[in-house]
């Protein structure tokens, strides 16, 4: 499941950054690369992804997709797609993933679920889930609310399966922390954006060095769920961020949030420039390994394959 791993480390599937570019990169260099396959990646779009990854090498990719996925119009020839590659990783989110669990083990894939509460956890366990991610306070775009420093340990109190943990992680001391805590696998969003091989336009992947953590908002008005978004993105698109209503409201015209108003996590105080991935990655590896926790996580994760 988590074969050939360089470093314990996972880049996020995101909208827009997400590329194909970027998930092959990623996976090059020894990280599991995240891409997004849900509602609104076109099917075109989504094969390119899997031409791009099929023969990528080094460590596996993982696709995102959403619970209800079987009852979407593209839903179905995206998991066939999936099966004729025996894609290796699901990421679930946003529902019961009982129906995908048994689609996805039927090709010999492995299903994570994301979750950002102890009752989701524990419902994801209970429908059979391989691992979870642990989404946790701080993490980019949709945000959880619950500390790593107590979520982690709580969920590895319950479940003795992969624990992938996201949220203000970007750099070799978070990697080590989370290890710590009990997880096995970092996952870090942010701090891919501010890569070349990012889909984002120029100004988001140069926005995240410049802004500083008290820039980082949480904001429902974008799509009606809490979401981190960085405050000069905001304010370039004309909206008052200390203004934004509670609820989903209307956009200014031609502004479509993730595209013109950009998320980012409050991991953007720990990044200080924009650097190619298989770079990232070394100085991410030495910082890790630096931190000296004493920690076997490749023997953890090959008892978990």
């Amino acid at each position: 499941m988590f074969d050939n791993l360089a470093l314990p480390l996972m880049c996020a599937p995101m909208s827009f950054a997400s590329s194909p570019v970027l998930a092959e990169a990623c996976c090059k260099a020894g990280v599991i690369g995240g891409w997004q396959g849900g509602t609104y990646t076109p099917l075109d779009e989504f094969e390119r992804y899997l031409a791009a990854l099929a023969d990528v090498g080094g460590a596996p990719p993982i696709v995102n997709l959403p619970a209800r996925i079987a009852g979407e119009e593209t839903g179905e020839p995206k998991l066939a797609l999936l099966e004729k590659h025996r894609a290796p990783l699901v990421l679930c989110s946003l529902g019961n993933p009982g129906a995908l669990i048994e689609r996805v083990h039927g090709w010999g894939g492995k299903l994570i679920q994301d979750v950002t509460t102890m009752r989701h956890a524990e419902k994801a366990i209970e429908a059979g889930a391989d691992g979870l991610m642990l989404t946790c306070a701080g993490a980019g775009g949709h945000t959880g609310f619950l500390t790593p420093l107590a979520f982690v340990p709580a969920v590895r109190r319950i479940f003795d399966g992969p624990l992938i943990v996201a949220g203000g992680i970007a750099d070799g001391a978070g990697i080590a922390a989370v290890l710590a805590l009990g997880g096995d696998i970092a996952c870090m969003g942010t701090r891919f954006i501010a890569t070349p091989e990012s889909g984002v336009v120029a100004g988001h992947r140069i926005m995240i060095p410049a802004t500083g953590i008290d820039e980082i908002v949480l904001a429902s008005a974008m799509n009606g769920v809490p979401a981190n978004w960085m405050r000069p993105s905001i304010e370039a698109v004309g909206l008052d961020y200390q203004a934004l209503p509670r609820e989903r409201t209307a956009m200014p015209e031609g502004v479509m949030p993730w595209r013109d108003i950009w998320s980012a996590g409050q991991s953007v105080a720990l990044i200080d420039a924009v650097e190619p991935v298989a770079d990232l990655v070394a100085r991410l590896t030495a910082d890790f390994e630096q931190a000296g926790i004493g920690i076997d996580w490749r023997a953890r994760l090959a008892r978990l394959n």
